[in-house]
């Protein structure tokens, strides 16, 4: 069984729902997914239980919610209130055979001899192929591994995300993201999974593939729903772009272990290996990687786009919009010394 979860504001009122389409039950006792799984940290309840036990608050119409005519609105599926420095949001990339074919042809020189080398990203996906899949027990290969920064980072559903002035483009990534907690002693919990858009520069990073580390510190977005014991096993869905009316690009994204080089196992152990990612009541956010992007079909995003990430199985689509900050707002930071 998968339990759907939201989380909705109004004003300085949160709340979190479970989905019982067309509405969203709101649950008593707890006001954000965080406090919900600390809760069950604590009594060593089932996540579903509990949710189910709580489940008897005020019923809302979720096409008003989610269509943003209703007084409360959809927030982030997950968050540390008040503490967004307490969520690490990172990832893994070249996981999926289509994101290492559009990362491959990122990186190659424009002739058709160096379109046949074999780039280092091809080489990390190929060391994935042979050993992201160990045996039970065992540990795997190391993924490629990336950071985006803390909670302050994440957007909730239908809010924008920002192409910096400094930046050169941004493009969308959808993906699963998996959601964890850390308990007292360190030990991770996964919290659920939801969609996600993880966004990027990929103009930046096409210039030189150094320049991935700094291509990935832009903004992203989760949700709107919140996947209880979510199957990753095969997973399809599709990411849309839609500029005015049309949409000008679409591609159909499969995801899940039966997609990619390694196995859940071996890129959940090789995050939390590093003793400074098991610090006691943290949230982690760890985006799996992406099938396909239109940056790869040649698709520049312009300010006013819109972008929609949606796999079956996780709920109504995540929708952001594209916002640009003009070149002219680029200004210096300048450094003052306390000396």
């Amino acid at each position: 069984m998968t339990i759907h979860l939201v989380q909705i504001g109004n004003g300085s009122s949160r709340r979190v729902a479970l989905v019982e389409e067309p509405h969203l039950r709101c649950l008593t006792e707890v006001e954000s997914v965080y406090e919900l799984a600390r809760r069950c940290l604590r009594s060593e309840d089932k996540l579903s239980e509990l949710v189910l036990a709580l489940a008897h608050g005020e019923a809302l119409d979720y096409d008003s919610v989610y269509t943003g005519i209703s007084a409360w609105h959809l927030l982030a599926p997950i968050d540390v209130p008040g503490e967004p420095s307490r969520m690490l949001v990172a990832g893994t990339g070249l996981t999926h055979l289509g994101s290492a074919k559009d990362r491959q042809a990122m990186h190659v020189k424009d002739s058709p001899k160096a379109a046949e080398a074999v780039t280092d990203s091809m080489r990390i996906f190929q060391w994935g192929l042979e050993g992201g899949r160990p045996a039970p027990g065992e540990i795997g290969i190391a993924p490629e591994w990336f950071y985006k920064g803390n909670g302050t980072m994440l957007r909730r559903p239908f809010a924008p995300l920002t192409v910096p002035a400094f930046a050169e483009d941004g493009g969308e990534e959808a993906e699963v993201a998996g959601i964890y907690i850390l308990g007292e002693d360190g030990a991770p919990y996964r919290i659920g999974m939801t969609a996600g858009n993880e966004f990027s520069d990929h103009q930046f990073e096409k210039r030189n593939y150094l320049n991935l580390a700094g291509s990935k510190l832009r903004t992203c977005s989760l949700g709107p729903e919140l996947v209880i014991g979510a199957e990753f096993h095969d997973i399809t869905g599709e990411a849309r772009i839609q500029r005015g009316t049309e949409t000008i690009w679409s591609k159909a994204i499969e995801t899940g272990e039966a997609n990619m080089c390694h196995s859940l196992q071996n890129l959940e152990h090789h995050h939390f290996k590093f003793e400074g990612h098991r610090q006691p009541g943290d949230v982690h956010v760890h985006f799996f990687g992406a099938h396909s992007l239109s940056f790869g079909d040649g698709v520049m995003l312009r300010d006013g786009d819109w972008m929609e990430v949606r796999f079956e199985g996780f709920g109504r689509p995540l929708r952001n919009q594209i916002r640009v900050e003009t070149k002219d707002s680029d200004r210096l930071i300048e450094v003052r010394s306390l000396a």
